[in-house]
């Protein structure tokens, strides 16, 4: 596109932002799952350096702004940026950029692999038009540091523990490790409370001898979390789902809903309050059956 002839609403789509100063732009290039390489954060340097006042802002989302920059200038920013790799960011009533934790590529607490589903689905819906703005994240365990509970749709790793026996010295560590005190010893055995658990792998990784181990492995789907000036914590609609095309099938069938049944300005879990979290939830459920 030739950002000097296109519409200030049309620039916003594709993550350029009129600042409070008419004349000025913050661009927003995107990073996939936070992650920049060095070249992108030359170019990044570079444009706010050549195009821009010289300062980068850090945003809660894993994204850099890079504010100051003229309209006229936008286009071959762009270029600029999108010559190291990146491409620019999504802004206004559409999905977002998606984020992600780094999972299982560094974090010993993580129970999946973020980095793949993350990808997946910014390549396939951003941009995407929704009633009102729509935030997905990717976290790689219930320690939520990607705050899946906290976007629109949020995917969660855990796993369901088993204890084995094998090697238990009975150090105990596992009982008092457990943030929900799902364990408990019982008979000379240790047991998970899977009403209690939250499968945040907390025992299988503390453990000193892995007697605690993994009985399987899943992801769990959050729908209709937001914050804001309504906030509402996201409401569970699946699982430990083993299967990551069914959790891609879970959220196609969910953003499909929502556009068909949200309202323009309503987020996707005020949706959910007006019409019935249960009522939407099990219509989504049967859709994907």
């Amino acid at each position: 596109m030739n950002e000097s002839n296109t519409s200030v609403v049309e620039l916003k789509k594709y993550g350029m932002l009129q600042q409070r100063q008419p004349e000025q732009f913050i661009m927003c290039p995107r990073a996939y799952c936070g992650d920049l390489s060095v070249a992108q954060l030359r170019a990044i340097a570079a444009v706010a350096e050549q195009y821009g006042e010289g300062l980068i802002h850090l945003t809660t989302r894993q994204g850099v702004e890079i504010p100051g920059v003229l309209k006229e200038n936008l286009e071959v920013a762009r270029l600029q940026l999108e010559a190291s790799g990146m491409r620019m960011g999504a802004n206004g009533p559409r999905v977002r950029v998606v984020v992600a934790c780094p999972g299982t590529s560094t974090c010993r607490y993580a129970s999946i692999e973020t980095k793949q589903p993350a990808q997946y689905l910014d390549d396939t819906y951003l941009r995407q038009d929704t009633p009102w703005k729509c935030k997905m994240a990717v976290t790689g365990c219930p320690n939520n540091c990607a705050r899946a509970r906290d976007n629109d749709i949020g995917v969660m790793g855990g796993l369901e523990p088993e204890w084995t026996g094998d090697n238990c010295i009975n150090c105990n560590l596992c009982v008092r490790g457990c943030p929900v005190k799902a364990i408990s010893k019982q008979h000379g055995r240790y047991v998970s409370d899977q009403s209690k658990c939250i499968g945040c792998s907390v025992c299988t990784t503390i453990c000193p001898k892995g007697t605690w181990q993994a009985k399987r492995r899943g992801y769990t789907v959050w729908i209709g979390g937001t914050n804001g000036k309504v906030p509402r914590a996201g409401t569970r609609l699946a699982h430990l789902v083993e299967n990551l095309d069914e959790v891609y099938a879970l959220i196609d069938r969910t953003l499909s809903y929502y556009k068909a049944n949200g309202k323009k300005p309503e987020r996707l879990g005020h949706m959910l309050d007006r019409l019935g979290t249960e009522q939407v939830c099990a219509e989504i459920l049967a859709n994907d059956a």
